[in-house]
């Protein structure tokens, strides 16, 4: 068999074998039905408020205000319209996003890296992908929360990968290159726009290659006219960039120098390794173009991570150190020199060492999930909506005190909202989210958002205006006993004086005050009665009580 035949069948089986991990991933997620956490509930429940709007119609920055990625709350919108309930939504939706990564990876890594290098590395990117951990975190903080960052870190690491020309080269390559590479930009643009804007930096630097000229060209060409497609749909740019600006306005008000000496010292092992693997890599090529990559791995890397809740893991290093070390062994390939070919494969290992560990870690804690997911371990949230969510206390008591308590709350408040003379909807909730729209199957209100968060997306200088945030809301609930504390004290502070001259204090309860709108429209009272006879009428009580 010649060598090119043995290569394309190295190649094919690298494929065959990272699919397989992909689809494996993906069953463990999907096929419980359920999800178990027991860390950051209040996150998850921020997406399931998006995926219940997106059920009533309601599209991201056009009909409620949000700072996050559309495709934040369509991924799993699309777990929720395959599963049929809630508890499906996160890790259905999760599955089919790491199916698409694994697709990518088990051709761009295959094509690219010689298997001692693409098994570990493809292996560790979909599993970044698929576990419902944050990264950096231990096995048993279980939680969807910021799985955004996990899905654009991985879409990220494979994108650097495509800095090396496939192995052999073949036609068809141009366009399976081009179409991977817009497809990664184009989920990193709308899941979390700064991995986006990073993948189009990459983009530039590809420019630089004649070889791949072609192909980066192309993909841009393909970001720019699929975000126009989008547009025509979706409509939401111009809204979403203002949430952007908006939060990036409060969360800009962090002492940089501080955190940026906090990711350094977080990560100052890993840039260590880096370090090692770069120098090898432009001791083999002395290549300005390969000193840039490297640079631009370690530096938007760093930049990822500054704006990230996350101690530790970053994805680029690791890429950029699978190429560093690919880029190494095929110089040493062109070489007879047996010293040279001992480092590189000491590299290798090294490596491996460097990923083996996060693999491991990743894998136990996606297994994990599945376990409890299929016994059904865990207390049930109560709300109707939420029965197959499970908060669950494992060896280390952790977060259940405190996210036990929140459930308490939840369900005092659920009983609050049945007990009103008229239905409740349009609920806003003064707090970090409001789970009770999506938890008891109740209207949303429009143009307030699905995420408060004192410091990161509202502060007393930047938010949205009492009249716009509450236009449409017609039951407000504050909590005696919140989720985040200085969230819902500092809402209370902005939004207070509006809510005692256009509500009125309906119900108090030991968790809740619940206030309805003083005097909601007669249209309002005639169409949700008429929606619905078996239900007493539609939001609020009459202006008279």
């Amino acid at each position: 068999m010649s060598t090119m035949s043995m290569g394309a069948v190295r190649t094919r089986s690298t494929g065959l074998l990272l699919l397989a991990l992909g689809a494996v991933c993906a069953l463990l997620l999907a096929v419980p039905g359920e999800t178990v956490t027991t860390n950051y509930l209040n996150d998850l429940f921020l997406f399931l408020d998006g995926v219940h709007r997106i059920a009533e119609g309601q599209v991201p920055n056009r009909d409620f205000h949000t700072a996050l990625g559309p495709l934040v709350y369509y991924a799993p919108a699309a777990g929720y319209w395959l599963s049929g309930n809630f508890g499906g939504a996160m890790p259905t939706g999760m599955a089919l996003l790491v199916l698409a990564l694994a697709s990518a990876a088990a051709y761009i890594v295959s094509s690219r890296l010689r298997p001692a290098i693409a098994i570990p590395l493809g292996t560790y990117l979909i599993l970044v992908a698929a576990v419902p951990i944050n990264l950096s975190e231990s096995i048993e903080a279980l939680s969807f929360a910021m799985f955004y960052n996990r899905i654009g870190w991985s879409a990220l690491g494979l994108l650097l990968v495509m800095y090396l020309r496939p192995e052999h080269s073949r036609r068809h390559h141009q366009w399976i290159d081009t179409l991977c590479a817009a497809f990664l930009i184009l989920l990193m643009l709308y899941i979390k726009i700064s991995y986006g804007l990073v993948g189009l930096g990459f983009l530039a630097l590809m420019l630089l290659d004649s070889r791949q000229r072609g192909w980066a060209a192309a993909a841009f060409a393909i970001v720019f006219l699929a975000g126009l497609v989008i547009e025509l749909f979706w409509g939401g740019t111009a809204n979403h960039i203002a949430d952007l600006l908006l939060a990036g306005r409060v969360s800009g008000s962090v002492d940089i120098l501080d955190e940026l000496a906090t990711v350094l010292f977080k990560n100052l092992a890993d840039y260590v390794l880096f370090a090692i693997f770069t120098a090898l890599a432009l001791w083999r090529t002395r290549s300005l173009r390969d000193a840039l990559f490297l640079g631009f791995c370690a530096s938007s890397g760093y930049v990822l991570m500054t704006q990230n809740f996350q101690n530790w893991g970053i994805v680029t290093l690791v890429a950029g150190a699978a190429v560093a070390v690919e880029t190494a062994a095929r110089k040493d390939a062109l070489e007879a020199d047996e010293h040279r070919a001992s480092v590189t494969a000491g590299a290798q290992l090294l490596l491996l060492a460097l990923l083996l560990p996060a693999m491991i870690h990743n894998a136990a804690a996606l297994s994990l999930h599945a376990g409890l997911a299929l016994l059904k371990q865990g207390q049930a949230v109560p709300l109707a909506n939420f029965d197959r969510i499970r908060l669950v206390k494992l060896w280390s008591e952790g977060e259940y005190p405190i996210f036990s308590r929140y459930l308490a709350s939840l369900e005092d408040g659920a009983h609050a909202l049945s007990s009103l003379e008229w239905r409740a909807d349009h609920v806003f909730v003064l707090d970090f989210v409001g789970p009770f729209s999506a938890g008891l199957g109740l209207r949303s209100p429009h143009g307030d958002g699905t995420w408060h968060h004192w410091g990161r997306t509202v502060n007393e200088d930047n938010h949205l205006p009492a009249q716009t945030l509450l236009r449409d809301v017609h039951v407000v609930m504050v909590p005696k006993w919140p989720i985040e504390f200085s969230t819902a004290e500092g809402l209370q502070r902005l939004y207070g004086e509006y809510l005692d001259e256009h509500f009125k204090l309906a119900r108090e309860t030991a968790d809740w005050n619940v206030y309805v709108l003083r005097e909601p429209s007669s249209e309002t009272v005639s169409r949700s009665s008429g929606s619905d006879p078996d239900k007493r009428q539609d939001n609020l009580p009459h202006s008279g009580g």
